[in-house]
């Protein structure tokens, strides 16, 4: 197989695509069937912050807000997340999660952690911090080109 440099973005979308294969069919196995990957990546970005104003939250997760909004009113009716208006601005809307997405984040961690021990088997802990770097580094260059455009 051709390692070019032109198949490096071909490659980390076929990661991506594998990887949410697999977390859906484990999604799937626990009975949670109605969960997509985006709904994860809200409910893990939410664990990081007490609220988080929804145009940020929408950035984090690399989604349009209109996007972000429909997938976190589908969340708020699961009960997963609560969704409140800004005390110092009214036009704002701050995203948390309930006792439910906490807990929901406990269960789907050893997901997460299944997952990356399967990508990372045969890995040294050095050839892992060198894939990391490289990664962070062409998200750099692909964010810089398009705060510029």
């Amino acid at each position: 197989m051709d390692y070019g440099i032109e198949n490096v973005l071909s490659l980390i979308s076929k990661i991506h695509s594998q990887s949410a294969d697999f977390l859906q069919k484990e999604l799937e196995s626990a009975g949670l069937d109605d969960f997509s990957c985006s709904h994860g990546n809200i409910l893990f970005c939410l664990s990081r912050f007490q609220k988080i104003p929804m145009n940020e939250l929408s950035e984090r997760i690399n989604r349009d807000k209109s996007t972000t909004t429909v997938l976190t009113r589908k969340l708020e009716k699961l009960g997963f997340v609560q969704v409140e208006k800004d005390s110092e601005d009214s036009r704002k809307k701050l995203i948390s999660l309930t006792e439910k997405g906490r807990n929901f984040n406990d269960v789907t961690s050893s997901l997460s952690k299944k997952l990356i021990e399967q990508s990372y088997a045969g890995f040294s802990d050095e050839e892992k911090i060198t894939l990391v770097n490289l990664l962070n580094r062409v998200a750099e260059n692909l964010r810089n080109k398009q705060e510029k455009s």
